[in-house]
């Protein structure tokens, strides 16, 4: 050990780069691994200066910093809420904020700690994505958004932050694939759709659930002539009672004798 805080190792190819560690209130916390001793020893003050300065805030961090963004969230969260959380998480009294970035700042009720404190968030392609057991989960698919579902159509965020997902914020709309609740005349309907070259309709009907199905009936028929991985939907129900609503389902002959 070099200095305070800095220890000097090597790496496979016999490199020499520096690791960096800051322990506070018997928690020993790792700050990084950088190649010039001068970064990792800024690092380490950096780290001193904001367990020692209350006025250091997230608004402080700038591009200048030595120490990475994420681990200064996770340093100042610490200092000011008395809990190691190793992702950038910074705690308020009923939500927490999950800094993807400076610019990208998510925020989640607390009873969803556990799982974000556990997993990492990634954003990729536009979507947010969870790390859950070495597979990629959609955020939206916790909170039973699918992944085909259409913001503002299918599901939105009341207030109009799509980062915001306490769920008190999110509206879901439509829950099932092909499915679309509409409203005319003071009158509430599920309307259903099969996406092909163009869409086909299967019919209304009167509520959610015998839409997902009705819907899942007319993917069963067009299966045997289309060579197609459809959606599914699956409806909460026993086997009993999903069956007896398939039974008495009535498909359209749009359905029945379309020709591709």
């Amino acid at each position: 050990m070099n200095k305070k805080g800095i220890f000097k190792a090597k790496r496979k190819d016999n490199s020499t780069y520096y690791r960096v560690s800051i322990t506070r209130n018997s928690k020993h916390i790792s700050l990084g691994s950088f190649d010039r001793q001068k970064d990792a020893a800024s690092c380490y003050r950096e780290a001193v200066e904001i367990f020692d300065n209350p006025n250091i805030t997230v608004e402080s961090y700038k591009d200048s910093f030595i120490i990475p963004f994420a681990k200064f969230i996770v340093l100042i969260n610490y200092r000011d809420n008395g809990i190691y959380i190793a992702n950038p998480i910074y705690l308020k009294s009923n939500y927490f904020y999950y800094y993807l970035d400076k610019d990208n700042v998510l925020k989640f009720d607390r009873d969803d700690l556990f799982y974000y404190s556990k997993h990492k968030i990634i954003k990729r392609g536009g979507h947010l994505f969870c790390n859950e057991y070495g597979n990629q989960i959609n955020l939206l698919e916790k909170y039973s958004i699918g992944s085909y579902a259409v913001k503002d159509k299918d599901y939105r965020f009341i207030n109009n932050d799509p980062l915001d997902f306490r769920y008190s914020n999110i509206e879901i709309i439509n829950r099932f694939h092909g499915v679309r609740k509409i409203t005319k005349n003071n009158k509430t309907f599920f309307e259903v759709k099969i996406h092909l070259k163009g869409y086909l309709k299967v019919g209304e009907f009167e509520d959610e659930i015998t839409a997902a199905i009705a819907y899942n009936k007319a993917v069963d028929e067009l299966k045997k002539k289309f060579d197609k991985n459809f959606v599914q939907n699956f409806p909460n129900l026993g086997p009993k009672e999903y069956a007896a609503i398939y039974t008495d389902i009535k498909l359209p002959d749009s359905v029945i004798k379309y020709n591709k």
